[in-house]
């Protein structure tokens, strides 16, 4: 069986043509910044994020996840956990947007892109608590509502609605929290490993309903046809499951890494405290008569 699930893709051409687009454009930017002055190489960290972020969505939307994710439920939650909690973290630390800015020219800078990253625009759409709310609201609201059924049944809403919802809010979620692109608010280390906790609870909420859920609560899975695997119910609560569990660990490797951050801000301002004392020690020394 496993064999069979991991030889089974289904090509998508519009989703495989963006996912080309976007590896292209980031290379040429790299490329764009190599070119320039010395001192201005791209970091291979970041590249490596971010083509591994297009070579796993690749997978959760064509490889065998995807070609299941209409037929079993754990299938179609694990693309999702996926989209929203690896694939968009990894792209946002790619940093695109600063690539974007590193590999444009001045006048293009100026003209273009700087006044948008200024707009008050982007200021609303970065905004922590915004984000925070649009990722809650979206997980909650699709997997306990009949959109989540809708969609299953209908492949054009699967693809081109909910798919781009979850990485879109995802993205806007993760663009405050993770990575080095330019953002408004400049939040705190502590501030983004507290965010990234308090968005445990809505997703280990939605994996816990729906694993302790008695009946199907996804009518689609329930008539669907099942060449192997779990019949309906087991499939549900193994899907919950991995929302519940896998998307608790998942979460946890950013808060760590949040963390980290954190800890090492705390660790600057220490060695800046102590370098001020040292410095105001040695000025009143240089006054203190011999």
């Amino acid at each position: 069986m496993l064999l069979r699930i991991l030889s089974t893709w289904d090509f998508e051409p519009l989703p495989a043509v963006g996912i080309l687009v976007a590896l292209g454009l980031y290379l040429w930017g790299v490329m764009l910044v190599g070119v320039k002055p010395p001192g201005r190489r791209w970091p291979v960290g970041r590249t490596v994020s971010f083509l591994s972020a297009l070579a796993l969505l690749w997978i959760a939307v064509m490889g065998p996840i995807g070609a299941y994710d209409d037929t079993f439920f754990w299938a179609h939650m694990t693309q999702h956990l996926m989209m929203m909690m690896v694939v968009a973290p990894l792209l946002v630390i790619g940093a695109p947007v600063l690539l974007l800015l590193q590999a444009s020219s001045r006048a293009t800078r100026k003209r273009w892109i700087v006044p948008v990253l200024r707009s008050r625009a982007m200021w609303i759409i970065t905004n922590p608590v915004l984000t925070w709310l649009l990722f809650a609201g979206v997980l909650l609201g699709t997997h306990f509502s009949p959109l989540y059924n809708y969609a299953t049944v209908h492949p054009m809403v699967h693809q081109f609605v909910e798919h781009p919802l979850y990485l879109g809010v995802a993205l806007l979620y993760y663009y405050p929290l993770v990575g080095a692109n330019p953002n408004p608010h400049g939040l705190p280390s502590l501030g983004k490993a507290v965010s990234l906790l308090l968005q445990m609870v809505p997703e280990t909420m939605t994996g816990f309903f729906i694993f302790s859920a008695g009946y199907v609560l996804y009518p689609a899975y329930a008539t669907v046809y099942r060449p192997f695997g779990p019949a309906p119910l087991p499939d549900q609560q193994l899907g919950g499951a991995l929302m519940w569990g896998v998307g608790m660990v998942i979460d946890a490797v950013w808060i760590a890494i949040a963390v980290r951050g954190w800890l090492r801000e705390e660790e600057r301002k220490a060695r800046r405290i102590d370098q001020e004392i040292a410095r105001s020690a040695g000025q009143a020394d240089g006054r203190l008569p011999a």
